[in-house]
């Protein structure tokens, strides 16, 4: 689809806090606006896993949500 336009991409990092009265892992969320639509994957990923060592909690996941434009009736 050559008319499709990355338009907007942010870095979410999920982090293991704790564990709740049930067993289950607690999750923190830290996000990351204004990441170039642009940049690649993998440096995307270097970038998530030098923000994970800042931190003491441990890394659960890394996302990275891209908001595309579709349509565009100019």
């Amino acid at each position: 689809m050559e008319n499709v336009q990355k338009i907007n991409s942010q870095l979410q990092l999920l982090f293991v806090t704790g564990i709740d009265e049930h067993g289950e892992e607690v999750i923190s969320r830290r996000s990351y606006n204004n990441v170039k639509p642009e940049a690649e994957d993998d440096a995307v990923i270097a970038v998530a896993q030098v923000l994970s060592q800042l931190r003491q909690d441990p890394l659960h996941e890394a996302l990275r949500n891209d908001q595309s434009l579709l349509l565009n009736n100019e």
